[in-house]
């Protein structure tokens, strides 16, 4: 079992700032990727961010210069600064783990329950 805890989540005017954390624990040996997802009410999820266990980094067209993604991958955490937020940005962000290894499981991807994330103009 792979376990996703997300903290960070909240209300914010607009312009401000927020960051969620993200952290995996469980019979853990690797973790591929790491990334952000969110789901606006009457969207469909979709990418905001990933970064691999060697740094690598893709974001969302409408978040690129505002988002910045960064893994502690000794204890498989993933971060997302929400800088310059706008009210196009709320939805529920939900933390993904990708490719995990898992000792007991083999190959599989998690994610987290989610966190609100609410933008106010």
């Amino acid at each position: 079992q792979v376990q996703l805890v997300e903290s960070g989540g909240g209300l914010v005017q607009a312009g401000g700032s927020l960051r969620l954390s993200c952290a995996a624990s469980g019979s853990i040996v690797s973790i591929n990727a790491m990334g952000w997802y969110r789901q606006a009410p009457g969207s469909q999820r979709e990418l905001v961010a990933t970064i691999t266990s060697g740094g690598f980094t893709d974001y969302a067209d409408s978040v690129k210069g505002r988002f910045t993604i960064s893994r502690d991958n000794p204890k498989n955490t993933v971060y997302l600064q929400m800088n310059g937020l706008k009210p196009e940005d709320t939805a529920v962000y939900y933390c993904a783990a990708l490719k995990v290894l898992s000792h007991v499981l083999g190959y599989g991807d998690w994610w987290g329950q989610g966190t609100q994330v609410t933008v106010s103009s």
